[in-house]
């Protein structure tokens, strides 16, 4: 008995000191992880841009306050503000909210519009951008006879292609074959795989990179291949791995052989062009084949870390003539960033395939830029809504709508179209997230049905219509990817991939939880009052 007695002692002292050690380590960990938010550089930065407005601010509202003249002209330049916003060819629901804002608090809400407000480069970067796209323009042209063909097959959706190529630039293909991809962890082997294949250049941009299995393994294959004598570039945003990767991180791959550049370095001083970021996700390999949509290149989107559960995603890979639109988006970016040109169609795909490309319907690549003040892929998503005659299904991870976008998904739903909607069960964002429910309760009562993903985080970007159109892309349904980033996106008209994408629709329909009035009602009358002074905001979200 007191053998037992004094073995039980033990072992509850030695369980007692492995406890101390998990939780002793348990709370170093955490200790790291909050010590690197605090002293990362974004928190650094945040700081720093914080106390330079605080300072204008004050110094302003000084200055108006011990000059009467100085108060009147600041409020004057704010009502000649809230004139030109008001006349400006934008979203009605930007001008209302920075005009609430200006109004309110002139001195406050002219230094917020003049860093957040405007979009777009200075004069001196938007020429060079203008001649980066000239240059990439001459490359980019329509063949007539795809153009003719689609027109006698489908008029409606030749419409649809023709805004694509008319305003945005990018051509209808023929010759390109599409396979879908439900998740990053049935992308990626396939992104592996034609990486070891590369023989001549390697293109990725992406707005998100982090250390970890997925870009590891990457990096590794990028370095081989470029001892081996492959272009191997890579562009990353720097606001989008300002917490993923250490300061001007693209030496240490320059370092490794691999051609790199940062989109817009982030610098701790308030700046108008902070706002446009580049959240495209591009991947080409030889001009022959391509990937994008909404998986960026860190462990969670393969589902090798967890975050926020299951991390849903999508994504498509092209092989044939229409990677070459994607080249081109990544040769221009590359350009504008690097102050370089060169000879586009050394990087075609004809150059390095002679033999014809498989066909699979019809195939348009397409980027969407804020400097030319074209919504293309807003524009895109309505003109799927308004012409379906069936059904439309959406993935997106936010829902912040204009009224635009929130009519027409509502007339559909009245018109007896099946629109359906897919947002995330496990929120990345909170706040964000709030807004987003704030959107259900209009839609709902026009008949538009919402899902919520309960296995976790749906991060797609995907549209599908009548079993025969669809776009997988980068663009989510909020401002700042439809106004303010650098996005692109596939349109397809009856591919394969369409009706994988099918699929995997009816499985996450299945996998989610529907949402109803008596959910949106029944929220508490703080929240609903929160979502209500969000919503009037959203456009600077």
């Amino acid at each position: 008995m007191l053998g037992n007695a004094t073995c039980e002692q033990s072992c509850s002292l030695t369980f007692s000191f492995s406890d101390i050690r998990i939780i002793g380590k348990g709370r170093r960990i955490q200790m790291k992880k909050i010590a690197h938010l605090l002293l990362g550089r974004f928190s650094i930065a945040a700081v720093s841009i914080i106390l330079q407005f605080l300072w204008l601010v004050m110094v302003m509202y000084q200055f108006s306050y011990q000059f009467t003249y100085a108060n009147l002209a600041i409020r004057t330049i704010a009502i000649i503000v809230v004139l030109v916003i008001v006349n400006r060819w934008t979203n009605p629901a930007n001008k209302l909210s920075w005009t609430f804002i200006i109004l309110l608090s002139p001195v406050l809400g002219l230094l917020l519009y003049m860093i957040f407000g405007r979009s777009g480069l200075t004069k001196k970067t938007q020429e060079r951008m203008d001649s980066v796209n000239r240059e990439v323009s001459a490359c980019l042209y329509q063949t007539p006879e795809i153009k003719e063909q689609l027109e006698r097959e489908d008029l409606s959706v030749y419409r649809q292609s023709r805004y694509i190529n008319d305003w945005a630039g990018f051509p209808l293909y023929h010759n390109t074959s599409t396979k879908y991809y439900r998740c990053g962890e049935e992308m990626f082997p396939d992104m592996l795989a034609e990486l070891e294949k590369a023989e001549h250049f390697i293109f990725l941009e992406y707005f998100i990179v982090d250390m970890g299995t997925m870009f590891d393994r990457i990096v590794e294959v990028l370095e081989r291949k470029s001892k081996e004598g492959v272009d191997v570039r890579l562009i990353y945003d720097d606001i989008g791995c300002i917490n993923t990767l250490p300061p001007k991180y693209y030496k240490i791959l320059q370092a490794k052989g691999i051609k790199c550049a940062a989109f817009n370095p982030f610098r701790p001083i308030m700046s108008v062009i902070m706002n446009n970021r580049d959240h495209r996700k591009i991947f080409v390999v030889d001009g022959k084949v391509g990937f994008t949509g909404g998986i960026n290149l860190a462990d969670e989107y393969i589902n090798v870390a967890s975050r926020f559960g299951y991390w849903k995603d999508t994504g498509i890979r092209l092989e044939g003539e229409a990677v070459w639109s994607m080249t081109t988006m990544f040769l221009e970016m590359w350009n504008y960033i690097n102050h370089s040109s060169e000879d586009y169609k050394q990087f075609m795909p004809q150059v390095y395939q002679k033999a014809p490309f498989e066909e699979d319907g019809y195939v348009q690549p397409y980027g969407d830029t804020p400097l030319d003040h074209e919504t293309v892929g807003e524009n895109i998503y309505l003109n799927i809504i308004n012409h379906a005659e069936r059904y439309v299904y959406i993935f997106t991870p936010y829902l912040i709508i204009d009224n635009e976008m929130l009519v027409s998904l509502c007339n559909a739903a009245k018109r007896g179209v099946d629109v359906r909607i897919v947002t995330p069960g496990i929120p990345d964002k909170k706040m964000i997230f709030l807004l987003t429910q704030s959107h259900y309760e209009p839609l709902l009562k026009c008949g538009v049905k919402i899902y919520q993903y309960t296995p976790g985080f749906i991060h797609a970007k995907s549209f599908l219509c009548d079993d025969k159109i669809g776009t997988v892309g980068s663009i989510n349904l909020d401002y700042r990817s439809l106004y303010l980033h650098f996005e692109c996106g596939v349109f397809m008209y009856k591919t394969k991939a369409l009706m994988q994408l099918k699929e995997d629709c009816m499985d996450t329909f299945a996998a989610s939880e529907e949402m109803t009035l008596e959910f949106c009602r029944g929220q508490n009358v703080f929240i609903r009052i929160f979502q209500g002074m969000m919503r009037l905001f959203a456009p600077m979200l």
